[in-house]
């Protein structure tokens, strides 16, 4: 037999042998279920691999719908570990990614307390200086005029420097001022009341009551600042300040932010935060600062 008769024996063999495999191919698909047949031609994976993760990993794929991912609770993760090795300026920079770009992570909430912690720590705190200066007092300055010039407040300079009572500052005294120019973000349907710098957020509040009259967005200002202690009003230089009840009043149309313990009737308007809560709000806010409820 010629060699050119043998090579054309076996590719019409080899074309036979191919046709034979179709035709049986064809015949399982139609008289046997899919997935049977690919069980055939194509080994279950988790038979090769094997172990749990993989069976897991096959649940998955058959899986109508994938598992969600919460980026914010990875980046509440890492925000954790860099604040156990004490890396603050790391783990704020997480800490704010969240509250930025993933405000409905289930970690969110967390977020905003650690994060406001940290920022209040800082913001009053002497050894930290960002934000704050040194003014050396002059001839014939007051702490009224001081405060008003750096747009801060008697209460904060009082606050900020470990004073009691308000000093007869002399020429050359030197006193730490900083300016309160944090915006107001009231957001009725999260009961939140929070303070930003900017675009930065500082701290977050939760409201106990919050009335109609705070409905609909608007901008607004805030338009004065009052203490009041058994029924009268009391001036920041007094000695009783401290003590008194703060109440914040924003314009357009006028509403009220004051604070309550629990105790005695609640007020039935504006907005009421927890007494303590309401005394650091109080701290860091001056007339004129931009409120926003959304």
């Amino acid at each position: 037999m010629r060699l050119w008769t043998l090579f054309k024996i076996i590719a019409a063999l080899a074309v036979m042998g191919v046709m034979t495999f179709t035709g049986m191919l064809a015949y399982h698909v139609a008289v046997e279920p899919l997935g049977g047949v690919f069980d055939k031609v194509i080994p279950d994976p988790v038979r090769v691999v094997g172990g749990p993760s993989d069976i897991d990993l096959a649940k998955m794929l058959e899986s109508a719908e994938m598992p969600d991912v919460d980026p914010g609770e990875k980046a509440f993760q890492k925000a954790h570990e860099q604040l156990a090795l004490g890396r603050i300026a790391e783990a704020r920079e997480k800490l704010g990614t969240i509250v930025n770009v993933f405000p409905g992570s289930s970690s969110a909430p967390a977020a905003r307390r650690i994060l406001g912690d940290i920022n209040l720590d800082e913001i009053l705190s002497t050894s930290h200086m960002e934000g704050k200066q040194i003014h050396t007092v002059a001839r014939g300055e007051s702490l009224l005029g001081i405060a008003a010039r750096y747009k801060t407040t008697i209460d904060f300079i009082m606050h900020i420097n470990s004073m009691m009572e308000i000093p007869r500052i002399q020429p050359g005294h030197e006193i730490i001022v900083m300016p309160l120019d944090f915006r107001l973000l009231i957001e009725p349907r999260r009961q939140s009341v929070s303070l930003w710098d900017g675009g930065r957020f500082i701290r977050e509040y939760p409201v106990l009551h919050i009335s109609q009259a705070a409905a609909g967005a608007r901008r607004a200002t805030i338009s004065s600042k009052v203490a009041e202690l058994d029924g009268r009003r009391v001036l920041p230089e007094s000695k009783a300040y401290r003590a008194a009840e703060k109440v914040i009043v924003i314009d357009k149309p006028p509403l009220q932010i004051r604070g309550w313990d629990g105790s005695g009737d609640k007020p039935a308007a504006g907005i009421l935060l927890r007494s303590a809560d309401m005394e650091e709000i109080a701290l860091l806010t001056r007339v004129g600062n931009e409120v926003e409820i959304r």
